[in-house]
């Protein structure tokens, strides 16, 4: 369903204003739950359960392509706000007030503020789902202002207060021939096919900005309806924000919220929504440490684990594309562990093998502040 931006969201708009409604799919550039499910084969394809490989690190290493991590890190810095669209334009200048319409530019701007602040919303999408619900949510908890939910001036406030007026939500990146010439093509399902590959490599040049600028790939596709992605053209995307520099000594994830709350001691310092292990493959709950973290991790991959006969298992190539996402950090609970995700538009929606799963970028964010021996409780 084609839908303009300036007329959308009218509907999921009204969920920040703190207005009640009912659920509704008329989102602007979002994925749907429907298509989560269908992302969410792609994620694990024929794979009944896996494990990590943790090999000797420098051995490991060797030979790994970082590409992936580096889009993500390097965060595409070479922004300009010249030639911007209108809804581009009403999206930076946007400024929230009790009383204003909803509109789907306020809608983005609160979702990048979130991000700004470590209340990951998860990819951005221009539509208010559950993962920006739980976002508002979680900004409020680590502010300290009342959980309400909802948006009013003291959580505007605060959103805002540490963020330069001039600093722009959406803005224009000129693509480079690295970015272009970047490994694409597409993966075949099967684990077997999979462990002859030397990477799980992005599909598409698409998959590679949606990660590197926070967004979900329909959205960049609905700013970007006439690109041709070429070396020296300027596309429209979300300027993401600096990443967490603050220690993390401890995280919790709840099963309930689908979230990781990230503490330094006793006071929550970041939140980012996950998924859990679905019903077949139930996350264990209880105190762990983090044993290892690895970047570009190998997994190995089962297949048919319930038959003996047919059973079989794969090393599978890092890459974005791996089971785990490009971060693996491994628990005290043999083969458990948080990681990436394949499918970042999936996040909350989709059921994991029983890990802990989050956007690639958040994954390493988290990676960057928390040392082994940190506390895990999952409950």
């Amino acid at each position: 369903m084609k839908i303009m931006i300036k007329n959308a969201l009218l509907l999921t708009s009204l969920a920040w204003a703190g207005i009640s409604f009912a659920q509704t799919n008329a989102k602007v550039g979002t994925t749907t739950d429907a298509d989560a499910d269908k992302q969410s084969q792609k994620a694990d394809g024929d794979i009944s359960y896996g494990d990590v490989q943790i090999p000797d690190i420098k051995t490991a290493q060797a030979g790994v392509d970082n590409s992936a991590i580096n889009s993500i890190e390097k965060d595409g810095k070479r922004y300009t706000t010249l030639s911007l669209s209108n809804y581009a334009k009403q999206v930076n200048e946007a400024v929230w007030s009790p009383n204003m319409r909803t509109n789907t530019a306020m809608t983005v701007k609160i979702q990048a503020l979130l991000d700004w602040n470590h209340a990951s919303p998860g990819p951005i999408d221009g539509g208010w789902g559950m993962n920006s619900k739980k976002a508002l949510l979680n900004f409020q908890k680590i502010k300290g202002l009342p959980t309400t939910g909802k948006m009013d001036q003291a959580t505007w406030n605060a959103l805002t207060a540490n963020i330069p007026n001039d600093q722009p939500v959406i803005v224009s990146y000129t693509l480079t021939k690295d970015d272009i010439n970047g490994k694409y093509s597409a993966l075949p399902a099967g684990a077997e096919a999979r462990s002859k590959l030397k990477s799980l490599h992005y599909e598409n040049i698409q998959e590679m900005l949606g990660e590197r600028f926070h967004m979900d790939v329909a959205y960049l596709k609905l700013l970007n309806k006439n690109a041709k992605y070429q070396a020296g053209e300027t596309i429209t995307v979300i300027n993401t924000g600096n990443n967490h520099k603050g220690r993390v000594t401890n995280v919790v994830v709840d099963r309930n919220d689908k979230v990781l709350y990230a503490y330094n001691g006793n006071k929550l310092v970041a939140a980012y929504p996950t998924t859990i292990g679905g019903s077949a493959t139930s996350t264990p709950g209880g105190k762990y440490k983090i044993v290892n973290k690895i970047k570009m991790p190998h997994y190995k991959a089962t297949v048919n684990r319930d038959n003996e006969a047919t059973k079989k298992s794969y090393i599978l190539p890092p890459g974005p594309n791996s089971p785990v996402g490009i971060v693996w950090m491994g628990l005290s609970r043999p083969s458990y562990g948080i990681h990436g995700s394949p499918v970042p538009e999936g996040i909350s929606r989709q059921a994991s093998l029983g890990c802990v799963r989050l956007t690639n970028w958040d994954v390493l964010e988290l990676y960057a502040n928390i040392d082994n021996n940190a506390t895990v409780e999952i409950k």
